[in-house]
C-alpha cells in the first residue's frame, strides 16, 4: 500500500554498511526517520513544486535551472550558495530534524515553495497527487547513473572507511540494493504519474535536456506557469546554471560538507557527460545493464536507457 512506511528488512549494500526497507525501496538508516517524517507530515500546497529524482540524475542542475525559472530576479544567488541549499531536499533539510522546520512557516500561501526528493512516487505519490501541487521529474540513464553514483559514493566522507568497489556497485544496483533503489522502478513509476496526469507532472530525461537545454527549459517554464517573454532570459539562465559555470563558484569547489550529509560540497560537480560509463564499464557489464533496462524499460513501452 502506497504511503506504508513499515521496516521490512535490512541489506548490507557497501561493506558493512546497512540499507533499510521502507514499501519495497531503500534506505540508508540515516535517512529512514526523516523520510518517515516526511511521509507523515508533508502537505503540500498547490502553489508548492517539487523536484523529484532518483540520486545521480541530473539533480544539482535541475535545482539551479528550476531555482532561476522561478527566481529569475536572483540569478546573482547562485554565485554564493549551492544549489542544494536553494532547493532544499525535503528527508534532508526541510524535515532533517526538529529545528529544521523553517521551511514550512512561510505565511504566504501563494508564494511558490521550491524543494526536491528522492522519495519514490510509491510512497509520496499520494501526497502529491492530492495536493495539486507541480512535480518535475528527471530520469538519466541507467548506465551514467550507475557510474555517477559510485564516483559520488567514493566521495564520501565515509568512504574512508573503505571504497566502494566497481564490481560491487554493478550488482548492488541491479539488484536494487543502493540508496533510494530499485532504479527501474523509482523512473517508471514517476513516468506513469506524468503519462496519467501531464498538468502536474513534467518528465524529462537528462539527455532531452543536455541535447536541447533552451528548448526544454523554455517547457519548464511553461509547465510553472510563468513562462518567457524574452529569448534573451532564456540564454542567460542556460548560460549560468550550465555545469561549467556552476561548478567555478567558489561555494562549490568548496571541500566543506553541508549539515545534512558527510559530502563535500565540491562532490556535487564532476563531467556531468552522458554516455561517460563507456570509460569505465566493460563491454560484459554494459550488455548486462543493457538487458535488464530491455526487461523493465522496454516492455513497460518506454524505450530507453540504451
Amino acid at each position: 500500500m502506497e504511503n506504508s512506511n513499515n521496516i521490512s528488512e535490512e541489506k548490507k549494500w557497501w561493506g558493512d554498511k546497512h540499507l533499510e526497507q521502507i514499501n519495497g525501496f531503500w534506505f540508508m538508516p540515516f535517512f529512514a526517520p526523516k523520510i518517515r517524517r516526511v511521509l507523515a507530515e508533508f502537505n503540500p500546497r498547490p502553489s508548492d513544486v517539487i523536484l523529484s529524482s532518483f540520486p545521480k540524475t541530473g539533480t544539482t542542475w535541475l535545482k539551479s535551472l528550476l531555482y532561476s525559472i522561478i527566481n529569475r530576479s536572483s540569478l546573482d544567488f547562485l554565485v554564493n550558495n549551492n544549489p542544494h541549499d536553494l532547493v532544499p531536499f525535503l528527508e534532508a533539510q526541510v524535515y532533517g530534524d526538529k529545528e529544521s522546520s523553517a521551511h514550512m512557516s512561510s505565511e504566504d500561501t501563494t508564494s511558490t515553495r521550491l524543494f526536491s526528493t528522492h522519495i519514490p512516487y510509491q510512497l509520496l505519490g499520494k501526497t502529491l497527487e492530492s495536493s495539486g501541487c507541480r512535480v518535475v521529474y528527471v530520469a538519466r540513464n541507467p548506465k551514467d547513473t550507475l557510474t555517477s553514483l559510485w564516483h559520488f559514493t567514493n566521495k564520501w566522507k565515509m568512504a574512508d572507511e573503505g571504497t566502494w568497489e566497481l564490481e560491487e556497485a554493478v550488482e548492488k544496483f541491479l539488484s536494487g540494493t543502493v540508496p533510494v533503489g530499485p532504479y527501474y522502478e523509482h523512473v517508471l513509476r514517476y513516468r506513469m504519474a506524468s503519462l496519467n496526469n501531464p498538468s502536474k507532472f513534467f518528465f524529462i530525461t537528462y539527455e532531452e535536456l543536455k541535447d536541447d537545454t533552451k528548448t526544454h527549459v523554455k517547457r519548464l517554464a511553461e509547465f510553472l506557469g510563468c513562462p518567457f517573454d524574452d529569448d534573451k532570459e532564456v540564454e542567460e539562465i542556460v548560460k549560468c546554471c550550465s555545469i561549467e559555470v556552476l561548478k567555478n563558484h567558489e561555494v562549490n569547489k568548496s571541500e566543506d560538507c553541508p549539515v545534512w550529509f558527510s559530502t563535500p560540497y565540491n562532490s556535487f560537480f564532476r563531467q556531468a557527460k552522458v554516455g561517460d560509463h563507456t570509460n569505465y564499464l566493460s563491454d560484459e557489464v554494459i550488455k548486462r545493464i543493457d538487458a535488464v533496462t530491455k526487461e523493465k524499460f522496454h516492455k513497460s513501452g518506454f524505450v530507453y536507457g540504451i
